[in-house]
C-alpha cells in the first residue's frame, strides 16, 4: 500500500477500496487485510487506531507500538482528530449543512449478542457537509427522465459505525456504490456508465497532533484511480481538489 507518512511511532497508508482493515466475523472468507499487508510490507508489527469500512478508500493510520496506539485512539475518542471525506451521492443536497442524527449501535447477524442488541441506546452522531459540485445525467432511474448526483465533502465530528453512510441515507442522499444503505438502481447505472461498482467514499485528509512531539500532522490522500476516473468523467476533478 502507498505509504503517506512514517516516523518512529506512526505510519499512514492509502487503503484501497475492497480491503478490510483487520480480520472480521463479518467477512470470514476474506484472506487479505490491511494490518497483515502493512506488517509484511514494513517488517514490523502495527496497531490500527481507527477503522475504515471495507469499501472506503483513503487515509488509514497505524501506530508502531502499544503506547502510541493508546494515545492516538484516545485522540479519536476525544474527537481531537479531524477527518475529511469525499463522496458521490444521489440527488442534489443543500450547499452545506449539519446532520445531527443519533445512531443506535449497528449489529450484524454474525456479531449479534442478545444482551446488547436489544434496546441499545442511540448515541450522538454529527456530520458536517459541503456540496462541491452537481450534475444531471440523461438517464431515467427513478420516476424522473433524468438523474441527479452530487460531489460532497464531509467532516464527521463523531465516529459511529457507518456514520457517514447512514447519515447520508437519513437525508435521502445515499452514497453511490453503497450496497447496504444506497439504491441498487443508481449503483448499477454508475457501474454501467463508468465501470466502477465500488463505494464512492474516500477519506482524503486527516489532521491531528502528533502524540509524542506535539507537532501538527496533516495527512492527505488524493482519490484513488477508480474514484478519480468517475470524478473526471463527471467533470469534477477540479472541484474535488479544492
Amino acid at each position: 500500500m502507498p505509504i503517506l507518512y512514517r516516523d518512529d511511532f506512526l505510519v499512514a497508508v492509502h487503503k484501497p477500496s475492497g480491503l478490510l482493515v483487520h480480520r472480521s466475523v463479518l467477512d470470514v472468507h476474506e484472506e487479505r487485510f490491511a494490518v497483515q499487508i502493512l506488517r509484511d510490507q514494513i517488517g514490523r508489527h502495527v496497531h490500527p487506531v481507527h477503522r475504515l469500512d471495507k469499501g472506503t478508500s483513503g487515509v488509514l493510520l497505524f501506530a508502531l507500538d502499544r503506547e502510541t496506539a493508546a494515545l492516538v485512539s484516545a485522540a479519536f475518542e476525544q474527537q481531537a482528530v479531524r477527518k475529511t471525506y469525499l463522496a458521490v451521492v444521489r440527488g442534489h443536497p443543500p450547499l452545506e449543512g449539519v446532520i445531527d442524527h443519533p445512531l443506535t449501535r449497528r449489529f450484524d447477524d454474525a456479531e449479534r449478542r442478545p444482551d446488547t442488541a436489544a434496546n441499545a441506546p442511540a448515541q450522538d452522531a454529527v456530520t458536517r457537509f459541503h456540496r462541491l459540485a452537481t450534475t444531471e445525467l440523461p438517464y431515467q432511474v427513478d420516476r424522473y427522465p433524468t438523474s441527479r448526483y452530487a460531489l460532497v465533502e464531509l467532516a464527521p465530528e463523531t465516529g459511529r459505525r457507518h456514520q457517514i453512510r447512514r447519515h447520508l441515507k437519513h437525508i435521502s442522499h445515499p452514497i453511490i456504490g453503497d450496497a447496504t444503505f444506497g439504491k441498487g438502481r443508481h449503483n448499477r447505472l454508475f457501474a454501467k456508465l463508468f465501470g466502477v461498482s465500488r463505494l464512492l467514499l474516500a477519506c482524503t485528509r486527516m489532521q491531528l497532533v502528533h502524540p509524542h512531539t506535539g507537532a501538527p500532522l496533516d495527512l492527505n490522500a488524493p482519490p484513488a484511480d477508480d474514484f478519480a476516473h468517475v470524478l473526471a468523467a463527471l467533470g469534477w476533478t477540479q472541484a474535488a481538489a479544492r
